[in-house]
């Protein structure tokens, strides 16, 4: 399936990593609002994807939450600034999954199991499958695969890191960055 067919679902839903993605990634976590630095293009690009129909939605491991690197009210005045950032260039994200939890908690939201995808799916009562998963690591393309979304993966964030290993890459649409995903998806 190549994008341009999965995006003619009726549905039109495009669920994105947050971190590397949409915004500067860091090995150390980005903990604040004030190093939430959104990536050249990328709210614009969601803006794009709003404008034309598409439902917006996030899904985001932030471990850093268990491992007491910042607080809830840290990671929603992150949100808030994310989102004010989209709405105030006329697009909208419909909906964010975050898992809060360490990789040892054993919930089933962490990707790449897809419980942040389950929670999208039952909060816009929407099918993931057909949908596009963007993401820059395995894990988020894996969370994707396993409720049939396409599978995206863009170069920023860890996407270097993840496109060198190579490992799982089988079928999946390779983009410099969202912006270059949203060209090619929206045929400009």
């Amino acid at each position: 399936m190549t994008v341009n067919q999965a995006a003619s679902t009726p549905h039109k839903l495009i669920v994105l990593d947050r971190d590397g993605v949409i915004n500067q990634d860091s090995d150390d976590y980005v903990k604040s609002v004030d190093e939430w630095i959104p990536l050249t293009g990328s709210i614009e690009a969601i803006t794009r994807l709003s404008k034309a129909g598409f439902l917006i939605a996030i899904a985001t491991n932030q471990s850093g939450i268990a491992r007491k690197y910042f607080n809830q009210r840290d990671l929603d005045a992150m949100h808030t600034k994310m989102e004010t950032l989209v709405t105030e260039a006329g697009g909208k994200i419909d909906y964010i999954a975050y898992c809060p939890h360490g990789p040892d908690d054993c919930c089933d939201c962490r990707k790449p199991l897809p419980g942040l995808i389950k929670q999208i799916e039952q909060a816009l009562d929407v099918n993931a499958a057909g949908g596009v998963m963007v993401g820059d690591s395995l894990r988020d393309l894996q969370a994707g695969q396993a409720v049939d979304m396409h599978a995206v993966l863009v170069k920023t964030g860890k996407g270097e890191r993840t496109l060198a290993k190579g490992e799982g890459l089988m079928g999946v649409s390779i983009f410099d960055d969202l912006a270059a995903f949203v060209d090619d998806l929206l045929n400009e």
